[in-house]
């Protein structure tokens, strides 16, 4: 049922006071504070979740403003946010828990999971032609963001492609997504190039295929569960939806609408790439587990999902000298 809301006589309890031993001070925090508050009030955000935490300890776990603009409920240090892109790391760890148990290798080329990854063509738009790539794209291409995918918010003869196989409808599975994208054209040649792309939600494809389940069962049962996170997934519970952080009617900067994705029932297209829902208090779990080096306090005692070494080189530069998409 509905929690009890946190309203701002109280939202002083939830910053906790500043030791030592976390290195951090009062009066920042409290200027941290100020400038989310000027946000609120200068209408710029509707409201906001801060959460700090160092050294095992939360410093700061507060709430501002209000949740829902429609109907005035105040943002709570509990409230559920879409995170869209923040999918991307717990689709990739899972993707890194799956190499060291030998069932996913970096190397493999993609389409030895997804078949219409193969025999991938590459758009020049110099000529307007397209060439066999040089090489397939790999998982570790899709995990880099260089297997030649895109988003296609630009316009253009590749963007126009994705458009007309509805790339990223809300309408197409993990496997749907794949079996529309794999034939398109690619705008780099994999491995040369790092543009930001649908490439985690092909990913997220990959994992369904090799685990047997769909992506939300896959996280539930290797990530959320075993750390606790139990407001994070695909869609909001009926029993938990007052909880949802709702934006503007109208962006404050365009005057244009604000659509979000709808996560008040389960969805076709559970995106590896951006279509999770999480909270605050959720999703710092998840990054005391990455700044642990895959060892992070569980619900029955500490977890450990992925070994030291691995997160190391998770978290390490896999470009290198590689350009950046509009950099060339």
């Amino acid at each position: 049922g509905p929690r009890r809301r946190i309203g701002a006589p109280t939202l002083r309890s939830l910053t906790v006071a500043a030791t030592s031993d976390t290195g951090f001070d009062a009066p920042a925090l409290e200027a941290l504070g100020r400038v989310l508050q000027a946000e609120v009030d200068k209408g710029r955000l509707p409201g906001a979740v801060a959460l700090i935490a160092r050294r095992g300890q939360t410093v700061m776990h507060r709430a501002w403003g209000q949740q829902n603009p429609a109907d005035g409920a105040p943002m709570a240090a509990d409230s559920i946010f879409r995170i869209y892109s923040m999918t991307k790391p717990i689709a990739s760890l899972v993707a890194m828990m799956l190499m060291e148990e030998g069932r996913l290798l970096l190397s493999h080329p993609v389409a030895r999971y997804l078949p219409a990854f193969a025999a991938q063509q590459v758009y020049d738009p110099a000529t307007g032609a397209t060439t066999p790539a040089p090489r397939e794209a790999t998982v570790h291409d899709l995990l880099r963001h260089t297997a030649g995918l895109s988003y296609a918010w630009d316009l253009g003869t590749v963007p126009d492609a994705y458009r007309a196989a509805r790339i990223g409808s809300r309408r197409h599975n993990n496997t749907e997504l794949a079996a529309a994208l794999g034939p398109l054209p690619l705008v780099h040649a994999p491995g040369t190039c790092w543009e930001y792309s649908r490439a985690t939600d092909v990913l997220g494809a990959v994992l369904e295929v090799i685990e047997g389940e769909p992506l939300g069962a896959i996280l539930q049962r290797r990530v959320f569960g075993p750390l606790g996170m139990h407001d994070t997934g695909f869609s909001v519970p009926a029993a938990q939806q007052h909880r949802l952080a709702e934006p503007f009617a109208l962006d404050p900067q365009t005057g244009l609408k604000v659509a979000l994705i709808d996560v008040t029932a389960p969805p076709v297209f559970e995106s590896a790439g951006g279509g999770l829902v999480s909270t605050a208090r959720d999703y710092a779990r998840f990054l005391q587990l990455m700044l642990g080096r895959g060892t992070a306090p569980g619900p029955h005692g500490p977890v450990r999902l992925l070994g030291g070494a691995t997160v190391d080189f998770m978290t390490a530069d896999h470009l290198g000298s590689l350009p950046v998409a509009g950099d060339i």
